[in-house]
This record gives C-alpha cells, structure tokens and sequence, in this order.
C-alpha cells in the first residue's frame, strides 16, 4: 500500500511550479468540456461565440501560467489577463477564465516589487477594455462594469490580505526564535555562574587555608586533596554543560539534583564552613525539576557563605512535602549580609527566576539578629 504520509512529504518537497501545474492543467481539461462551454466570467454580456481554434489558445493563456503564480505571479497575472480580455472580446465565456481570480489573488499575495505599478496598470487596462466591448455591441450598463472592477478589487485585496498575514505569523515566528535563544543564553549563564562560582569559591578558600598549614603536613595534604576533588568536580560539571550544547543532547541538566545535597554539604565543610544540615520528609517521586531547582538554592546559598562569612555557621534545611519543597539557608554573623561583590546579586536573581518560573516563592535578605536568610518554597510533581 502506498504510504500516504511519505507520499505527502515527497510531494511538498518537490518544486513549486510541479506543485502548482496540476490547478491549471485540471481547469484547462474541464473547460473542453461540452458542459462547461459558456460557464465562466462575462464582462459586457456579449453573444456567445462557438468553440474554435482560438479557443484552444486562449485555454493554454488562462490556465497553464497558473503553474508559475507563485514563483513568478507577475508573468501569470500578464498572461491570464491577456487570455482572459481574449475571451472577453470573442465571446467565448470559457469556464477558464475564472482564473483570473486566482491570478490576482496570487499576486497580491506573492508579488515582491512593483505592486502598486501593477495595480495601477490594471486598473488603466480596464477602461480601454470596457470601451472595446461597448464598440463590441455588449449591452452591460456602467454599473455592471463598476461591480465588476470592485470583484478585482476584492481579488486582489485577498491577497495582500494573506501576503500581510505571512509576513506577520514570519515575524511572530522571529520573536519567538530570538526569545527562546535569549532563554537559552540566560539558561547557560546560570548554570555556568553555579558551577564555576561554587567550586572555584571552595577552592580559593582551601587555598588560602593551606597557605597556613605548612607546620601540618598531614592537614596540608587534606586540604590539598580537597582542593583537587573540588577541581575535579567542576570539570566534570563543565563537561557535562557542554555535552548539553550539542545537537543532539535534547535533556535537561541534570549534573545534581536533591538527592546529592549531602555531597554538596559534605565538600562545603571540606573547605572549611561548619554546616549543620537537616532533612525532613520524603522525597516524591515526580518531584521534577523541583529537586533541581532545590539543589541550586542550596548550592548558591553555600557558596555566598563561604564568600561572605567564611567560618561562620551555617544551617541548611530542607522538608519535602507532598506538593513542594521549602528550602531554608541561613548564616549567622555580620558578613553574611553582603551580596556578592561584583555580581550585584546575579546569583540570587537568577535563583529568584528559577524558583518562580516553576510558580514558587523566593526570598533573601539580612536577619533581624544578624547573618543572612534564604528561604524558597518550589512547587513539586513538575515535569523534568
């Protein structure tokens, strides 16, 4: 059996003139027709004219430039018009020259250049041809003429009323494109600004730690070992990022989840923040993206921790719900307060959109007491 879905596809493929001959070459059959003989536009309601030679030519004028009323619609406009005032002058009143309506609809829906010349010549060729046809002996008064002239009109204007509806849905699709690649640059950057800000801030710490360690070689080697792992880590992290920039990598992130909070902890007190940390609650299983998002709250809250109030304590907490996941970080102490200093606060920002694109709550801020508070609520059963 003939795959019609395939068929379909290889015919949209082909050229647009293969596509467009077969209108013109089924109307030219149905005009031989006895049946139809006398069926089409009348102008000036002259006398019909018997079927003859020139009949044939007018045919081949009124409908084989159909094939070409998209690639060339100026070409197709001439030549229909000139098979259609033919059979207007003859009396033939073949069923073919209703095709000068889809003449002009396809140009005014496909002509590039020179549309208002084109209209203006058109409408100057009309005059001369009512005149002919009065001279012809037709009896249509002026007013028959006029409605006629307004029909074009209508013809026309159908087709710069798709023209415009084209170029509008072209550009909406334009918009859309350069939003959804703004997204995917912003989408990029955050996850960039997440692993590379948390993994180089423990490793600058662990550094500068073991810059004072020399009299200890056994807490030099661990902290140097730390700062290893912590490069290692953000490679791998980075490596992955980039997997997710080729063409055929269409998953989410997915370089941590909630699941890997302990980790994330556990590499913080290697560089030297005491953390205490807490969970309550069972994970669901169609938590999504929730468990992302919730990890990169934790991540960002840690990382300014480290900057900000290295040493100080920090206690990290996280219920899972059976709707959503509530996140609270908080650092005691007066250098908590601070945003990150040359990043005005990107990273909070950042966490702030992603918390609230999937329609929870964010907030950050100093604590009456002292020290600095982050607390989100996401929503979970999200997709991933």
């Amino acid at each position: 059996m003939i795959d019609l879905r395939r068929a379909a596809e290889a015919w949209r493929r082909c050229d647009v003139v293969l596509r467009d001959l077969p209108l013109g070459l089924l109307v030219a059959v149905a005009s031989l027709l006895p049946a139809l003989h006398g069926k089409g536009t009348q102008v000036g309601d002259l006398p019909a004219r018997p079927f003859d030679a020139v009949a044939m030519l007018v045919i081949v004028l009124e409908c084989l430039p159909l094939a070409v009323r998209r690639r060339w619609p100026a070409v197709c406009l001439v030549l229909v018009s000139i098979g259609f005032v033919i059979d207007q002058l003859r009396g033939y009143h073949l069923f073919a020259s209703n095709m000068m309506t889809i003449a002009l609809i396809s140009a005014g829906a496909h002509l590039e250049r020179g549309r208002r010349v084109t209209v203006v010549l058109l409408s100057l060729a009309y005059v001369p041809l009512t005149f002919a046809l009065a001279r012809l002996g037709a009896t249509e008064r002026v007013e028959g003429y006029v409605v006629f002239y307004l029909a074009l009109v209508l013809a026309w204007g159908i087709g710069a009323w798709l023209r415009s509806t084209r170029a509008a849905e072209a550009e909406r699709r334009r918009h859309v494109a350069e939003a959804t690649r703004a997204a995917e640059r912003t989408r990029i950057a955050r996850e960039l600004h997440d692993v590379v800000t948390h993994h180089v801030t423990a490793m600058v710490v662990q550094a500068e730690a073991a810059r004072y360690l020399t009299a200890a070689p056994e807490r030099l080697e661990a902290t140097l070992n730390a700062v290893t792992d912590t490069g290692r880590r953000a490679i791998a992290d980075l490596r992955q990022m980039l997997d997710l920039l080729k063409a055929d990598h269409d998953t989410d992130v997915g370089v941590a989840s909630a699941g890997e909070l302990r980790t994330l902890v556990e590499q913080t007190r290697q560089a030297g923040q005491p953390v205490e940390f807490a969970e309550q609650g069972s994970r669901a299983e169609s938590a999504g993206s929730a468990e992302f998002v919730t990890y990169r709250v934790v991540q960002e809250a840690l990382t300014n921790a480290l900057k900000h109030a290295h040493g100080t304590p920090t206690v990290v907490e996280v219920r899972y719900g059976e709707k959503e996941i509530s996140v609270s970080v908080s650092t005691g102490g007066p250098g908590s307060g601070a945003v990150p200093p040359g990043g005005g606060g990107r990273g909070l920002a950042g966490l702030r959109e992603r918390v609230e694109a999937l329609g929870g709550e964010f907030a950050a801020g100093r604590q009456a007491g002292g020290g600095f508070l982050v607390r989100a609520r996401i929503p979970a059963g999200g997709p991933s």
